[in-house]
Order: structure tokens, then C-alpha cells, then sequence
């Protein structure tokens, strides 16, 4: 019998045994989480505090008759009510597309899944151009909607619409992954117990689905709320009718008002962080209901 030579010594009795650390591809925790900081530094922390720092060279007064000036507030309630709108049309029927991307064969259906990411590839500007020329009055949609009494484009409608084409491939693209992973199972076992398709959507594929759900409805909305190129064209820009508050913001920057435009900005900060916090507290909820179940 051929003698075995170990490299490196056994450890003695008792002595614990020293395992060699598994090779990572990228840098130790300490190199990596100090670049994240620095990255979330450079590129979000010190533009909004400039922000801030802007906002705090006026007085309160100034301060408080700048965000809260009548045309200010209209576009406030346009720019949030269209967001939330658009948001919420977006969850229902990006649901759907997802669910006919996911579910079902079809023909075209590589070209029609292609086109969800449309919106991302194009140029907001270029978006709010054919938006209009389609729902204008003499449009190529707008020429039938205007003799019934029909005005779409430069009404608080054309906003809603712009903010649905370019909030749709949110909610669609992070509900198909859930649905791909679902278990089919599931469902059938539900029918199979008699459980007809509204229980069986309610109580097996929503509860699955909701989580994903809100995720795509808070990126659509957040997304809504910053809009500004695709918007400008169709509304019209009408005060206190159809201007959206980043149209606001440009124009006291146009003025060269910058802290008017940047105490508008903190406002519509503020109530975006505030919002994106209730969303995630539900999210969470959400996700512990269902572990819980």
C-alpha cells in the first residue's frame, strides 16, 4: 500500500477547522458597499440636497406663496389625479396584455410583445407628436371624435392618455415574469374542487399576482408624475386647465426663478417619496399576508 503525503497538516484534536473563504467574483463587502454609497452619493444624494439647499434661500412666506399659488395647485391636482388615473388604467390592462402574453399562442405575438417595449425606446418627444397628430381635431382619430363633441387632444384627457402609453410597459414587464413562474397546477386543482373562474382568479391567481402588481402600478406612476415630453404636445398647456407642474417648473426656470422652480420641485418630491411609501408599506403587507397564508 502506497503512502498518502498531505500538503498541509491535519488540525489537532479540538482545534477548529479553518475553512478557506469561497472566491467571489467581485471585490470584498467593505469595496463594494463604499462604492454603492459613493455611486447613490454622486448620483441621487447630493443633486437633491442641492435641491433643498436651493429652496431654503427663501423665507417661509416666499416659500409657501410659490407652491401654493392657485395655477401651482391646479397643476398639482392635474399632474397627481392624471398620474393616478393613468396608473390605475395601466394595472388593469397591462394585467391583461401580460396575460395573453404569457398564456396564450398566437400569431404575431413575438411582434405584439416587442411593441409593449416601445414606449421605452421612444423618444417622448416623438410620442407627444403622434399622440397629437392622431387625437387632434383633424387628426387622423380626431377627425371622428370632434363632430360628436369629442375634444381629446389639449384637454386633462390627452394628458391621461400620454401617461398611459408611456406608463404601460411597467406594469406589463414586471407582471409577465410572476405569471411565467406561476404553477398551473394551482389552478386546475381549483377548478377541479368546483371553484368557478372568479374564485379561482380572486383566491389562487391574484393573491400570487398582487405583489407584482403594485410594483408595476408605483413604477407607472412614479414615472407619470416626471413626464414632461410627451405631455407638453397634447395638453396644450392651458393654465389652470391642462398644464402638468413640470411645465411649471420650466417656465420659473425660463424666468430664471430658480428658487420658485426648486421649491415647486421639493413639493412634488415630498409627495412622490410620500406615496412610494404607502405603496411599499402595502407591498410588504401584502407579501407577509401571503406568507402568513
Amino acid at each position: 500500500m502506497t503512502a498518502v503525503t498531505l500538503s498541509r497538516p491535519l488540525p489537532a484534536v479540538g482545534q477548529p477547522v479553518r475553512r478557506r473563504s469561497a472566491r467571489r467574483a467581485l471585490p470584498g463587502f467593505r469595496l463594494t458597499l463604499g462604492y454603492t454609497v459613493l455611486y447613490l452619493a454622486l448620483i441621487v444624494l447630493i443633486p437633491l440636497s442641492a435641491l433643498v439647499f436651493k429652496t431654503f434661500t427663501l423665507s417661509w412666506a416666499s416659500f409657501w406663496s410659490a407652491v401654493t399659488s392657485p395655477r401651482v395647485l391646479a397643476s398639482y391636482r392635474l399632474t397627481f389625479g392624471a398620474s393616478f388615473l393613468a396608473a390605475g388604467v395601466n394595472a388593469v390592462f397591462g394585467f391583461l396584455l401580460a396575460w395573453v402574453l404569457v398564456r396564450y399562442p398566437f400569431a404575431g405575438k413575438k411582434v405584439v410583445d416587442a411593441l409593449v417595449d416601445l414606449p421605452f425606446a421612444l423618444p417622448t418627444a416623438v410620442a407627444g407628436i403622434s399622440l397629437t397628430a392622431l387625437l387632434a381635431g383633424n387628426g387622423w382619430i380626431g377627425r371622428y371624435l370632434d363632430p360628436l363633441g369629442i375634444k381629446v387632444a389639449f384637454t386633462p384627457a390627452g394628458v391621461v392618455i400620454a401617461l398611459i402609453f408611456i406608463g404601460l410597459p411597467f406594469v406589463v414587464r414586471t407582471v409577465q415574469p410572476v405569471l411565467e413562474d406561476a404553477e398551473q397546477e394551482l389552478e386546475e386543482a381549483a377548478a377541479c374542487l368546483g371553484a368557478t373562474r372568479w374564485q379561482t382568479f380572486t383566491r389562487v391567481i391574484f393573491p400570487s399576482v398582487a405583489p407584482a402588481l403594485l410594483t408595476g402600478f408605483a413604477m407607472a406612476f412614479a414615472r407619470a408624475i416626471g413626464e414632461y415630453g410627451s405631455v407638453i404636445f397634447i395638453a396644450g398647456n392651458m393654465p389652470m386647465v391642462s398644464e402638468i407642474t413640470p411645465l411649471i417648473i420650466v417656465g420659473k426656470l425660463e424666468q430664471y426663478d430658480y428658487a420658485g422652480a426648486t421649491a415647486v420641485a421639493v413639493v412634488m418630491l415630498g409627495i412622490s417619496f410620500v406615496l412610494l411609501l404607502v405603496i411599499n408599506g402595502l407591498q410588504g403587507w401584502q407579501r407577509r399576508r401571503q406568507a402568513a397564508s
